[in-house]
């Protein structure tokens, strides 16, 4: 389990994603301290028919249990064309599209969705119901890196604001609201409130849809029944994930899928400002597999104590 989490944590930071990487490690292991996460937690399928399988993270840390429900998805793809993984009693599960990396390697269709404690309010409500509930998908290509698509259903990922309330700097308007429900710039008013939901109305429908797929499928706790993960104390989260994997040759076939997808990308590309979708996450990890990643020197610290 510290193994599957320390790669994935280092892993965010590489692709410029810090705020789902180490800094997130303080808050995990008070979590595993407090009880709120089980270290000794060992994932296990649960149930399985066809091309569906449920996994249940017996309330550990979130990435083998992840894992375990990707392998078994590939695994079900191979044989049924398509397959449905859910993840129950989870935790935080970081970058929702790190996990479908080795969909692409096999040469299959991957999809990820994950919910997490609420943070965003139902379309024309103030109060906390979802969590900011992110989609992730992946497109493997012919000869070139998958197109990657990950975001949150929030206007920003809870984590910048996270970072921005630990080092004392103010968020932009639009981000979030404070506990009455009016905007704020306050980055520690807006996570003790709620996020706002990305596109307003359609970003809530959306979120709504990854709260119903991951929870009602699954067992898992609705956002609003977990308490946040940005505290120490507080219940076992029992948050939720699922993954879908869809194999080509079980549609139209593998030929005509990347002849497809390369059309797209070339007509994508003809206007010079378009950006592939992944390609600065891939250039950013290159580096940092020469030059390392950068940490705070006030991170630094803490997690020298910790590791002491």
């Amino acid at each position: 389990m510290a193994a599957a989490t320390a790669r994935a944590l280092v892993t965010a930071d590489a692709q410029g994603l810090a705020s789902h990487g180490v800094s997130r490690i303080p808050r995990y292991v008070s979590h595993l301290r407090n009880g709120r996460a089980d270290g000794a937690a060992i994932a296990e399928v649960i149930s399985a028919k066809g091309g569906a399988v449920l996994i249940d993270a017996k309330c550990g840390l979130a990435f083998p249990a992840c894992a375990l429900a990707v392998e078994t998805a590939i695994d079900r793809a191979r044989e049924f064309g398509v397959s449905f993984a859910g993840v129950t009693n989870s935790h935080h599960f970081g970058v929702a599209a790190y996990h479908l990396a080795p969909v692409a390697a096999a040469r299959m269709v991957g999809l990820a969705f994950g919910n997490s404690p609420a943070a965003m309010p139902a379309a024309g409500g103030t109060h906390p119901v979802f969590g900011t509930n992110p989609i992730a998908a992946i497109f493997p290509r012919r000869d070139a890196a998958p197109l990657i698509i990950d975001l949150s259903l929030s206007q920003v990922a809870r984590g910048k604001v996270m970072i921005a309330a630990r080092e004392g700097k103010p968020i932009p308007l639009g981000w979030a609201l404070d506990r009455s429900g009016a905007p704020t710039t306050d980055a520690k008013a807006a996570l003790d409130g709620s996020m706002l939901a990305l596109g307003g109305a359609k970003g809530a429908m959306l979120a709504l849809v990854v709260e119903l797929l991951v929870c009602a499928l699954t067992g898992a706790s609705l956002a609003f029944q977990a308490d946040s993960f940005l505290e120490e104390a507080g219940n076992r989260p029992r948050v939720g994930q699922a993954f879908l994997v869809i194999d080509p040759d079980a549609l139209a076939g593998r030929r005509d899928y990347l002849e497809r997808v390369e059309a797209l990308v070339a007509e994508m590309l003809k206007d010079r400002e378009v950006r592939l979708p992944g390609h600065r996450r891939e250039a950013l990890e290159a580096r940092a597999d020469v030059e390392g990643i950068d940490v705070s020197d006030a991170l630094y610290a803490e997690l020298m104590q910790l590791a002491a």
